[in-house]
């Protein structure tokens, strides 16, 4: 399924977050340049400032700006692996469009083991850094990494750009969509209400955390009411809240 957000707004948005990003990796990269090679490092895919300080944090060495309209080539995944000093890399792709330019990559390097996790979404690639374990082997980490994604659900909550019929459902141009990984799972005109809505198809007896992260467009304050309302909705999941910066999607929640 594919949804239409190349709007000139979007594209200055995401223009103006890619140089952001740039500039703090660079910055990063000259402050912390790794003076002898290491066993394994990281590569993820990465939109908005927020979710790319989360990568950083978990341990990615190199983020590739990326998203909707703005896929990575193979020559671009390259050049990362090549500013990665590592025996091993892995990538995360964080999106099922640019597993197939990563898997392109990983055959073309050949002085280095690269190894990419089959991530979807954004929530599958912090899952599986959260999983890594730096003394297991690369092999051991990437079946660890497969197994713990498969454990998550991604939620995204957009607006439509046009009007259009998906899964049967009437859109119209404006309304608020609520994306789950194999289509949409609610419809609304109100932000707050359709990701609520969305969750309700996501959060079932097994989930234990819900993961949500606040788009550009987001108060910090809507965010942190928003997070207490799904807090008290279920008591017996625990709640996270942080800002991704991302531009298009107003919240990105994962359930786990």
């Amino acid at each position: 399924m594919k949804i239409d957000n190349m709007r000139l707004e979007h594209e200055e948005r995401l223009i103006k977050d890619a140089s952001k990003i740039a500039a703090q990796q660079k910055a990063a990269e000259e402050a912390a340049q790794p003076t002898e090679r290491k066993d394994m490092g990281f590569i993820a895919v990465s939109v908005g400032a927020g979710m790319g300080g989360i990568f950083r944090e978990l341990g990615v060495d190199y983020l590739i700006e990326g998203g909707q309209t703005m896929n990575p080539s193979t020559e671009d995944i390259i050049e990362a692996v090549e500013r990665v000093n590592a025996d091993n890399v892995f990538i995360l792709p964080n999106n099922k469009n640019i597993i197939l330019a990563a898997n392109q990559a990983s055959s073309l390097v050949k002085d280095k083991n690269v190894i990419v996790v089959p991530t979807k979404t954004m929530p599958q690639g912090i899952t599986a850094m959260v999983s890594f374990e730096p003394d297991a082997a690369p092999e051991e980490n990437l079946q660890s990494m497969e197994a713990q994604i498969k454990n998550v659900k991604t939620g995204e909550v957009t607006y439509a750009v046009r009007d259009t019929t998906i899964d049967h459902m009437e859109i119209h141009e404006g309304n608020i969509m609520g994306l789950g990984d194999e289509g949409i799972l609610a419809v609304g005109s109100d932000v707050s209400g359709t990701a609520r809505e969305m969750l309700e198809k996501l959060v079932d007896d097994s989930s234990e955390i819900v993961g949500i992260y606040y788009g550009e467009d987001v108060s910090d304050e809507d965010a942190r009411a928003f997070g207490d309302a799904i807090a008290e909705e279920y008591p017996g999941v625990e709640v996270e809240v942080h800002s991704g910066g991302q531009p298009i999607y107003y919240y990105i929640v994962s359930v786990e």
